[in-house]
């Protein structure tokens, strides 16, 4: 615990699963037409070329027997040695800090896919993730989160926004301190404005700091879930393109004078210098974005089939992420005294939220309906 007794992430949404680990690269890309070709390319090969293709680990190979992904009916049970038909509807996920990328949503392709996660994932369910010792420590996301290191907390345990993964009793206190128990949403707005790199995240009891704390809140939110509105530069500022992009670039460099992005001799601006310093875990967001996309993979294996071209989609995704990170590196709250009338761990323990009962740290029982097994068994859970 901190010197000012803060309580931390891990007690107030106790609730978290390691992030999925994919084992192979292949079934995730920037775009979807690439995964419905190497697909095909999987399905069409026999023998020892499916084999290699397929790059088989210890928790995955062609004769892996494993269910379907809970609602993913779209993808196929039997062995990947007999699989046929066609490729599974890819989804958008994040794939890595602030990059919305497509994934196969097969389990036979993903070593640890998490199917905990993937039961309370829908249209309601927003996702935290742990990006210790980066500034915001926190990525919030309405997609699914598949980048290491940190854990992955839902906000919801069940579908539907049901049964928030907060510790039990935490809104009804923060309720009785501030006038008004605050809605999930809004203590998710909160953690996400003050969590901590060492995830720990400090709580009023001072309703007009906590208001302040759910507007800065709100915002980041908005802004790492892409929802609604587009987010704009203030002033009426918002980057273009100034000089065409070449039809598959290879470097990206940025001019802090020019205030312009070049990808080879293609040139974006306006591109404010908080945007390009803008990085998670020591790495500049942008730069790896834009290696995602442009760097050669082997040769001969599935993830060398990628578009001949850049596709224009990615020149959209790219004005717009530049955008986002400008707004949140402005966003980010100064270090300063501490908050008034501060909701200790220790306050929190008196009143019998802390700590958190084993059961709130483990995934509900969620199963709705039939979950398809291995060779279309009903999966028993």
């Amino acid at each position: 615990m901190t010197h000012d007794d803060a309580p931390l992430l891990a007690d107030l949404m106790p609730w978290s699963v390691a992030p999925p680990r994919l084992g192979r690269g292949w079934p995730a890309a920037p775009d979807a037409g690439s995964l419905k070709a190497r697909w095909d390319a999987l399905v069409k090969a026999e023998g020892p070329d499916r084999e290699a293709l397929f790059e088989p680990t210890r928790s995955r190979t062609l004769h892996t027997a494993v269910g379907q992904l809970p609602g993913r009916s779209g993808s196929g049970t039997e062995k990947l040695v007999r699989a046929s038909g066609p490729c599974p509807e890819p989804v958008r996920v994040l794939l890595a800090p602030y990059d919305e990328q497509w994934l196969i949503p097969d389990q036979r392709l993903i070593d640890a896919a998490r199917p905990e996660l993937w039961r309370v994932a829908d249209p309601r369910q927003v996702f935290v993730a742990e990006t210790p010792g980066a500034a915001p420590p926190l990525l919030v996301t309405s997609l699914l989160p598949l980048f290491r290191p940190g854990r992955v907390r839902p906000l919801f345990r069940r579908p539907g926004g049901h049964e928030p993964n907060l510790a039990p009793g935490l809104a009804e206190h923060l309720g009785t301190r501030l006038g008004g128990t605050p809605a999930p949403l809004d203590v998710l707005a909160w953690i996400t404005a003050t969590a901590r790199p060492d995830l720990t995240v400090p709580l009023t009891g001072d309703a007009d700091a906590w208001e302040r704390g759910l507007e800065l809140g709100h915002r980041m939110l908005w802004l790492m879930r892409r929802d609604g509105e587009r987010p704009k530069l203030p002033g009426g500022r918002r980057p273009y393109v100034r000089a065409p992009l070449p039809s598959r670039p290879v470097t990206l460099r940025y001019d802090r004078d020019e205030e312009a992005l070049f990808l080879d001799e293609g040139r974006i601006s306006p591109v404010p210098p908080q945007a390009w310093d803008f990085e998670v875990g020591g790495v500049r967001v942008l730069e790896q974005w834009f290696a995602a996309r442009v760097t050669a993979p082997e040769p001969g294996t599935l993830a060398a089939i990628r578009p001949a071209t850049w596709p224009q989609a990615w020149t959209s995704e790219l004005l717009e992420l530049i955008t986002v990170l400008a707004l949140l590196a402005e966003l980010r709250p100064p270090e300063g005294p501490e908050l008034p009338d501060p909701v200790t761990a220790t306050e929190l323990s008196k009143a019998g939220v802390l700590p958190v009962r084993s059961a709130a740290r483990r995934p509900a029982s969620v199963l709705e309906g039939p979950e398809e097994g291995p060779e279309g068994q009903l999966a028993l859970l």
